[in-house]
């Protein structure tokens, strides 16, 4: 586990728990370096004084704000904490909310929470009794010089502080062009209805993360190991058009026959007590995916 980016604690009522803040995500990204494409030599980053043009250490930087054109305030570590001593050391939670009230789109950034020593058995209380009532509690707190709002979650042994994002934070789909709600509205018929909810209900299942993979990390890096077998280690090369699927003209869609046609090709509603294969397995037989079965029935549509 990485060190703790945050140390203070989950007040509720007149309870104190001593805790510190961890990331919970370890995201798989590249780390790509900027090339200049006439020489492929490096493009760094540079802190330079705008009036020297003299590179700037980090050991030099503060921070300043600009309350007027060129002129600054400093501010310091220490004035960002003094700011609100409160908010910057105290997770306060303000209310207790049902978990399945809070819509997936606020929702943003998980941090696990562990308790110091002395704080183990106020952190198990809070964690047992938010799991008994289902509940999450709704808190704000300072995380590096930003105020968020904040869910305490339990999630199996731990608590998880999972940042959420203001209303002002979203922008609604109004200006969207969406589909009318309802079935008339849109549209839609009781069989094309009918057809889609057998095809969802014959491929429902329980969720497993483990079944879902970053294949295009390992892609990429496939990719990546065959440029360096074949010695293109400083070469940039285009995309070939030619290997390119060609895009598709407008066509009109047949709902009711492309439902039945993916029911077809093994996506029917499971009997009753009988699990679903994973994916794995599926693979591993040879039998056809759902995202496999709906490509060959487009390919024969397009023949046809």
């Amino acid at each position: 586990m990485s060190r703790a980016i945050w140390k203070g604690a989950i007040t509720f009522g007149l309870v104190h728990v001593p805790v510190e803040l961890y990331p919970a995500e370890d995201r798989k990204e590249f780390k790509f370096s900027m090339l200049d494409k006439h020489d492929l030599a490096p493009v760094g980053y540079q802190r330079f004084n705008k009036h020297t043009g003299k590179e700037v250490g980090w050991n030099d930087i503060v921070k300043g704000y600009e309350y007027e054109k060129d002129q600054y305030v400093v501010l310091s570590d220490e004035d960002l904490r003094r700011a609100n001593v409160k908010a910057s050391q105290t997770i306060e939670i303000q209310v207790f909310v049902p978990a399945d009230q809070i819509p997936a789109q606020y929702y943003e950034t998980p941090y696990y929470l562990a308790p110091s020593e002395r704080g183990k058995k106020v952190y198990a209380l809070l964690r047992e009794a938010l799991r008994a009532t289902q509940r999450v509690g709704i808190s704000q707190v300072v995380i590096r010089t930003t105020q968020h709002l904040a869910a305490v979650v339990p999630v199996h042994d731990a608590l998880l502080l999972n940042t959420l994002r203001y209303a002002n934070e979203l922008r609604t789909p109004d200006d969207l062009d969406l589909p009318a709600g309802g079935m008339k509205a849109a549209g839609l018929s009781a069989k094309e209805l009918d057809l889609a909810k057998r095809l969802v209900d014959g491929m429902a299942d329980d969720w497993d993360v483990a079944q879902f993979k970053d294949t295009y990390h390992e892609d990429l890096m496939r990719r990546i190991e065959e440029k360096i077998r074949k010695g293109q280690t400083k070469e940039i090369t285009e995309p070939d058009e030619s290997k390119q699927a060609p895009r598709k003209s407008a066509q009109i869609i047949d709902l009711v026959a492309l439902l039945k046609e993916s029911l077809d090709q093994g996506s029917s509603p499971r009997k009753a007590g009988v699990r679903r294969p994973t994916r794995t397995a599926e693979v591993n037989r040879g039998t056809a995916s759902p995202s496999a079965a709906r490509s060959k029935a487009a390919a024969r549509r397009e023949r046809g």
